[in-house]
């Protein structure tokens, strides 16, 4: 039996609705292919995993990730800040599949989090590792954890708004040893465009390009 703090992973959202569902894969995918954007590859077959999205660099990422979620024909389910979650717009997030955290928390969100992927066999949580839309020096290691104690496959997926493509990269089993993991996963993001380069800190490189730029 699951404590009272789990989520209530099978509570109802717009990915349980295969009408609604499919006439947002439709919108998504016609808006999608007019702005000119693409997926370089195709989604994952695993029912369950956590999906790191990056880089995040503007607020249009939101949409991309929430129409993303859409096309996967999965419980996509995404983490929003509690404060966010008030009258109706906290209905129309739930609905859309957020979940509401508590960012002063972080080992309690991921506890909760388990629980919510022990509790359901189909759920792909949306993460922005980044935590901002500025550069960071690393990324934050919450989806890590949360992969690890669920025992579920990270899969890293980039949004280049050079080449305006979606891509997802090879799903990656933590084994515990967050240093080691973190390179493999962030390897799919070396060549990648964000929407505003300046901020983008999904690869290493990245952060040293940036840094020698600001010193010269």
């Amino acid at each position: 039996m699951h404590s009272s703090s789990a989520l209530p992973a099978q509570r109802k959202t717009v990915c349980s609705y295969p009408r609604i569902l499919w006439l947002i894969r439709v919108l998504f995918q016609g808006g999608f292919r007019l702005a000119g954007w693409t997926f370089s590859t195709q989604p994952p077959a695993e029912r369950k995993y956590v999906m790191v999205v990056a880089p995040h660099t503007s607020n249009w990422d939101f949409f991309l990730m929430v129409g993303l979620g859409a096309a996967l024909g999965r419980q996509a389910r995404f983490m929003v800040k509690d404060s966010v979650f008030v009258g109706p717009l906290g209905s129309l997030m739930r609905w859309l599949g957020g979940i509401s955290v508590d960012r002063g928390s972080q080992n309690n969100v991921v506890q909760q989090m388990t629980e919510t992927f022990a509790g359901t066999d189909d759920m792909v949580l949306i993460i922005a590792p980044e935590g901002t839309r500025k550069a960071v020096p690393r990324w934050k290691g919450g989806f890590y954890h949360i992969a690890a104690g669920a025992q579920v496959p990270v899969v890293p997926v980039f949004l280049d708004y050079g080449r305006k493509q979606v891509g997802f990269g090879e799903p990656c089993l933590p084994s515990g040893d967050l240093d080691a993991d973190m390179p493999v996963i962030q390897q799919c993001y070396a060549d990648v465009t964000a929407c505003h380069p300046e901020g983008d800190s999904s690869h290493p490189a990245k952060l040293s390009l940036s840094a020698a730029d600001v010193g010269n």
